[in-house]
């Protein structure tokens, strides 16, 4: 009998070689389709005439005219309105002075109260490959009033290595800002520079890694990680430490998806401090998928962010969109956001530099529910609006200590559990290429819904700014900057409250081009005179002034 496999095997063959056989079969059979091919016309290949355009009109005179865009400025997460006043005049910010072809900036001068003022700013490398940038800058001021001193030294460093597809980067940075707590009164107590020193250090180092070309996987990535060391006199000392992971993957010109991983951790302590130190921490992870889909006119931005703010883990919205009318002349814009404002001591100075030393770390939490418009008024004119609620969670306010310090000199940070603010925001801007260009802005902010406080302390109600650049002439630029708010409250000795004067701040300044080489400049600032104050008791500089020069190589 035969084996079962061997009959399949036998049948397989039989198949196969019939379906060769028919195949062959078909193949062999006549082509009985007919072979005569009957030409009609013969092919003459004719160039059609064309009309000739009449040239002899005169030519459309050339347009000089630059057109500006509208700028999207991303929604600032957890704005806050009480930003620092210093005593730094305000025409002494900080400018980008390195020009194209130049190698090294100097800017020096000399001004009232005795004010010296050094910047200086160079990059070394071939630019293709290697470039490194380094500039500081140094001023100090001494007013009329005992211990209203100041002095501000910061050193920065940055650097690339570009490679053919990525590029390796690191930063350093070193910041003394030298204060004093002036703030008290002069008639009953005296205090020596010691006594009140408020003396700031902070150095700081970061690296990452990017890639600046695509890859097999199209996905851009940006890991970076940020260290900084922070001191406060002899008083206290704060570490932290930040890494970063964004991952971006665009699928076509519609779809965006994006992926940011964050650690920031944090750690304070005291130093002599009676009886005993306090050492805190303060650790937030956040994980923040987010989704961007643009069609035509319409932008839509959806996401989540989740945070794990020291053992409490919750969610916070993160949606936007954008929907453009009349061609980009008008833009409707509406989200829900949400972001943590981390209140490590280094973040609270940067925005009261005379504040003491802190007993319990709270981070605020926010979410902003919001609507606006963008539009194009008339030529050169940009105007935005935006209408807001924003609710915050543990909200940090600033008060005078009035229980440990009679004489009122620090500031506490003390914690309120729920804040409501009604924001109306406006901005406006006249630019006219790179010969004038002035900007303006207003924010109303309204208070309301504390458990913790009987008032928002220190918090502004009004703020109005303004900002005007004017290339008079080839070699002349004109200058000018104005600043004015209404004062918030203020919290006196048996907790009385009452209510800070506003103030105004008026700014200008003039640069004359002597030649490539060298400018002259002088700044004008406090114009009213006005020894206003942002924070109670410490009055700022009243009228200054300041002479220099500019050199460039």
């Amino acid at each position: 009998m035969q084996h079962p496999s061997l009959r399949f095997l036998f049948i397989m063959m039989a198949l196969v070689s019939i379906g060769i056989f028919s195949g062959m079969k078909l193949y062999a059979q006549k082509d009985t389709t007919p072979q005569q091919i009957t030409i009609i016309t013969d092919y003459k290949p004719v160039i059609r005439s064309v009309a000739k355009i009449n040239l002899t009109s005169t030519n459309i005179a050339g347009d000089t005219t630059k057109t500006i865009s509208p700028y999207k400025v991303p929604v600032q997460l957890l704005y806050y309105s009480y930003q620092p006043v210093t005593l730094r005049p305000l025409a002494l910010e900080k400018e980008e002075l390195i020009q194209k072809g130049d190698r090294l900036m100097v800017k020096g001068g000399f001004g009232t109260f005795r004010t010296p003022l050094l910047q200086a700013s160079t990059y070394i490398g071939d630019v293709k490959t290697i470039l490194c940038n380094i500039s500081a800058d140094y001023i100090s001021s001494k007013g009329r009033i005992a211990n209203q001193d100041y002095s501000s030294l910061n050193i920065k460093s940055s650097g690339s290595y570009f490679m053919p597809s990525n590029e390796a980067y690191a930063s350093c940075y070193y910041n003394r800002n030298q204060h004093y707590l002036y703030g008290y009164d002069h008639n009953i107590y005296e205090y020596t520079k010691s006594e009140v020193n408020q003396l700031t250090q902070d150095f700081g180092f970061s690296a990452g890694f990017r890639n600046t070309a695509a890859n097999a996987l199209d996905i851009k990535y940006d890991p970076n990680v940020h260290l900084s060391f922070f001191r406060l006199s002899n008083t206290l000392k704060e570490n932290n430490i930040k890494a970063e992971v964004p991952l971006e993957r665009s699928f076509n010109e519609k779809v965006n998806v994006r992926l940011n991983a964050i650690a920031d951790i944090t750690r304070y302590s005291t130093l002599n401090l009676i009886p005993n130190n306090i050492a805190l921490k303060n650790d937030v992870y956040t994980i923040t998928p987010e989704l961007h889909y643009h069609v035509d006119q319409f932008k839509i931005h959806g996401g989540v962010k989740y945070i794990h703010d020291n053992g409490k883990s919750y969610f916070l919205p993160n949606i936007s969109a954008e929907f453009s009318l009349k061609k980009d002349n008008l833009i409707v814009q509406a989200g829900w956001i949400g972001d943590l404002q981390k209140n490590n001591f280094a973040a609270l100075n940067a925005i009261n530099p005379y504040l003491t030393s802190i007993s319990q770390m709270k981070n605020t939490q926010q979410t902003e529910i919001y609507g606006g418009l963008k539009m194009s008024l008339i030529k050169h004119v940009l105007f935005t609006a935006k209408a807001s609620y924003i609710r915050y969670k543990d909200f940090q306010f600033f008060i005078n200590d009035t229980t440990t310090d009679q004489a009122m000199r620090r500031f506490l940070a003390v914690n309120e559990a729920t804040l409501n603010n009604f924001r109306i925001h406006g901005d406006i801007s006249y630019i006219i290429r790179d010969k004038f260009d002035l900007r303006g802005g207003l924010t109303i902010n309204g208070y309301t819904g504390m458990t913790d406080n009987a008032r928002a302390w220190h918090m502004l109600p009004l703020e109005l700014n303004a900002a005007m650049k004017w290339q008079l002439m080839d070699r002349l630029l004109l200058k000018s900057q104005f600043y004015l708010f209404a004062g918030g409250q203020y919290l006196e000795r048996n907790n009385e409250s009452k209510s800070l004067g506003g103030g105004a701040d008026l700014s200008a300044g003039l640069e004359f081009k002597i030649n490539h080489h060298f400018t002259a400049f002088t700044d004008v600032n406090n114009i009213f005179g006005r020894n206003y104050q942002r924070w109670h008791n410490y009055p700022v500089y009243g009228f200054n002034a300041m002479l220099g020069v500019i050199a460039r190589f």
